[in-house]
């Protein structure tokens, strides 16, 4: 691939490069929060708009789903949503600004997988690593939703980068920027943290080949390790703190070993083949897992393989098995969590974008055949393959709205309520706050949310009547009902809890009744109980 070791050319690539993660990226931009990401998309606008409407403490970040009261709850730093508040500020309220926001970092995160790959290794492979994460259906699909995920891991690949050059350069400036880039990268996602492990290896493999690995040059390394290691640690107890003191008492993410067990991890097999399920599907799909499989059975490339390689002083040849091990370190303490919320995997996809592009050139280089044409025509050959056959379906399963009648369950209750309104909402997921999100009102899922409660299972019938009492009772107007709504065990709503329907008949006003949808107005407490007082037949009327 030496004929890619021209600077104007390889800049042509990489801004090639570039313009399709951003075009793959694009795709249904304005695509509502419906996906398969709807329940955290949603928690995470909304965090955003209370951000905009009602306060700018982003130590305090707030979701609309658990009643009127300030409902803070524990979460990482709020980078994406922080950012889209503001641009709400200059340009109003869009959900398709979080989305934008999301997809601009995911296309920073390409460019600094390329320039990393290439202090690690060479142009070449930088180009196919790069090329390799522009088109994984996961990384697209990831960066292109409106989570904190694509903000952590464009922060912590930069924050790599940053730490390469310093290694290779002894620049403190840039030392500052890598400490300052990764803690943030770390704040806005935990998973990120997995990064520790390659730059790490990294000290010692780029110092010890400069020959200067002494403790003079480990010394200016050390403050900035500590001052990170102290704000990431600081973050996360305040997070714990705000979500175990603050109603409603929710520290988001659940599943890790400490609080599972090892024998539960065991007894499931640590959720490797849900896991396998979801890398083949659309996280990786199976061609990106080949070329992966090929670079994990050779070598990384050699530095005197590449024509820069006197250029740069020090490398580090197994920097990204190292990030796949940090990345696998993270899974094996928090696998159920990761695999529940599959979003978390982004932090695996710079490892095996870079690995699978290793594995990519070396079938581009297969055999004696050295001419420019034919290795062209195997890599088009081969990224067909990886598109048709992996980007294309897995974006199509997971664009799927799956959640589009909760938000047109949401629209219609915007439409039907007035501001200060509160609604109680279960959506084709139960547990999902979509239909809450887009009525632009605060209010509950049901069953409500909060706490260590279980959410996205439905109540028997008498609970779930208790239940909608005590949020008729908080001042609850409306109820809506998608008529898919199921729970985790596929359990129908509106089938199994027919009892909470029948009592919703008899003390409420059932005012939408459509193929996909219920919507009821609750009469206030004493009303209700007047109403089903009237509908109960006399006593002495029942004798025969």
């Amino acid at each position: 691939m030496s004929e890619l070791d021209h600077r104007p050319m390889n800049n042509a690539v990489l801004f090639t490069i570039l313009v399709l993660a951003a075009l793959f990226r694009l795709h249904d931009v304005q695509q509502p929060l419906v996906d398969a990401f709807s329940w955290r998309e949603a928690s995470t606008a909304m965090m955003a708009d209370n951000f905009y409407l009602r306060s700018w403490n982003i130590f305090f970040p707030e979701v609309s789903w658990t009643g009127p009261d300030p409902s803070y709850q524990g979460r990482e730093l709020q980078v994406i949503s922080y950012i889209t508040a503001l641009l709400y500020a200059v340009f109003g309220w869009d959900e398709t600004l979080g989305r934008l926001v999301a997809i601009a970092f995911g296309v920073w995160g390409v460019f600094a997988l390329h320039r990393l790959i290439a202090r690690i290794w060479d142009t070449a492979h930088a180009h196919a690593g790069a090329f390799l994460l522009a088109i994984m259906p996961g990384a697209v699909m990831i960066d292109r939703s409106f989570l904190p995920d694509p903000a952590m891991l464009a922060l912590v690949t930069t924050g790599a980068w940053a730490y390469v050059v310093y290694l290779q350069s002894d620049r403190l400036p840039v030392l500052v920027a890598a400490g300052l880039l990764t803690t943030i990268g770390v704040l806005a996602k935990l998973p990120g943290i997995a990064v520790v492990v390659p730059m790490t290896y990294a000290t010692f493999a780029i110092l010890s080949g400069r020959g200067t690995l002494n403790l003079k040059r480990l010394l200016p390394i050390l403050p900035v390790a500590l001052i990170a290691g102290a704000m990431i640690l600081g973050y996360y107890r305040w997070a714990h703190y705000l979500g175990t003191n603050y109603p409603p008492y929710h520290v988001a993410g659940s599943g890790y070993l400490w609080s599972d067990g090892f024998s539960k991890f065991l007894d499931e097999s640590f959720y490797i083949p849900a896991t396998w399920t979801i890398a083949s599907n659309w996280l990786f799909t199976l061609p990106v897992v080949v070329l992966t499989g090929i670079a994990l059975l050779t070598a990384p490339p050699e530095p005197k393989a590449a024509r820069t390689a006197e250029t740069i002083p020090g490398r580090a040849p197994w920097f990204f098995h190292l990030w796949f091990l940090g990345a696998a370190i993270v899974y094996v303490f928090a696998a159920r969590e990761i695999k529940t919320n599959p979003w978390n995997f982004h932090i695996f996809n710079v490892a095996m974008a870079a690995l699978a592009g290793r594995g990519l050139i070396l079938l581009i280089g297969i055999g004696r055949e050295r001419s420019l044409r034919v290795r062209a025509l195997r890599l088009a050959a081969i990224a067909a393959v990886i598109v048709v056959g992996g980007t294309l379906p897995g974006l199509s399963l997971m664009k799927k709205p799956y959640a589009d009648h909760g938000e047109r369950l949401g629209t219609k209750l915007s439409e039907l309520s007035r501001p200060g309104d509160l609604v109680i909402t279960a959506t084709p997921t139960i547990g999902d706050p979509v239909a809450i999100y887009y009525s632009r009102r605060r209010g509950w899922v049901f069953p409500p949310g909060g706490g260590e409660t279980e959410w996205s299972m439905l109540m028997e019938d008498d609970d779930a009547i208790a239940a909608l009492e005590d949020l008729r009772a908080r001042k609850a107007t409306w109820f809506g009902i998608t008529k898919n709504a199921r729970d985790m065990q596929r359990r129908k709503l509106i089938e199994y809890n027919s009892g909470l329907i029948a009592h919703l008949d008899k003390t409420a006003e059932r005012v939408v009744d459509d193929d996909t949808m219920l919507i009821y107005r609750l009469a206030r407490p004493a009303e209700s109980r007047l109403a089903l007082k009237r509908s109960r037949p006399r006593f002495e009327e029942a004798q025969p």
